[in-house]
């Protein structure tokens, strides 16, 4: 296998929601995470914290948390926002439009409420994806180290994508935060952040390549030289 540069690692990265059957060498994930350490952190603190779920124990994250949304009397209290209350444009319309291509990209309308339901369940199955990550640190920590899970999130993507593996980022996870800390033995007093899905991208699924640009430079970028 060729190795990627860093610009091709970017450039080809996306959020993957269907995978193949192929199992993930133990070995090589190690090796990934090892090498994710250096991923950088104000202070070199590095907050992160990472459960690797596989086999028995994924397989009862993924029941347990089936059984928790469909009893209605097992309503779990995030521990965070994903999204701020009354996102504004643009943002809001970019969080549409990403919603919007990713249901056409497997044929679900609008209005079928089932259909949609149906794929956001998905999340909680980690997408079929034979490794799932649950990312958490500490209650006391602050905005500026959740900024660096983010970076730590990035580069190990990066290097997932290098290795010819796939990943998404799931935030969904935060839905259900005791379950999850439970099953995957989070400290009570850490928070949970996100689960992760990891393994082979089945290329033939359209939900893998529909287009989901960003936007322009100069909406986000300012150059300032005077």
């Amino acid at each position: 296998m060729v190795a990627l540069s860093v610009s091709q690692a970017v450039a080809s990265r996306r959020s993957i929601r269907a995978f193949t059957d192929r199992a993930v060498d133990g070995g090589l994930l190690r090796e990934l995470l090892d090498k994710a350490r250096q991923a950088p952190s104000g202070g070199n603190v590095q907050p992160w914290h990472v459960a690797v779920l596989t086999g028995a124990r994924l397989a009862r994250l993924v029941e347990e948390t089936r059984a928790a949304m469909l009893n209605p009397d097992s309503r779990e209290s995030p521990e965070y926002r994903i999204y701020p209350e009354g996102l504004p444009d643009p943002w809001r319309a970019r969080r549409s439009a990403n919603g919007e291509a990713l249901y056409a990209s497997i044929g679900v309308e609008r209005e079928d409420r089932m259909g949609r339901m149906a794929q956001i369940s998905k999340n909680f199955e980690f997408f079929g994806a034979p490794v799932g990550l649950l990312i958490h640190t500490p209650d006391f920590m602050g905005k500026p180290q959740w900024a660096d899970l983010g970076m730590w999130l990035q580069t190990f993507m990066l290097l997932l994508t290098e290795a010819g593996l796939g990943s998404c980022a799931q935030e969904a996870w935060s839905a259900y935060p005791q379950t999850v800390k439970r099953i995957g033995e989070v400290p009570d007093d850490h928070i949970f952040f996100c689960g992760m899905a990891i393994g082979y991208p089945n290329p033939d699924a359209p939900i893998n390549s529909f287009a989901n640009p960003r936007a322009p430079l100069d909406e986000t970028v300012r150059f300032l030289d005077d």
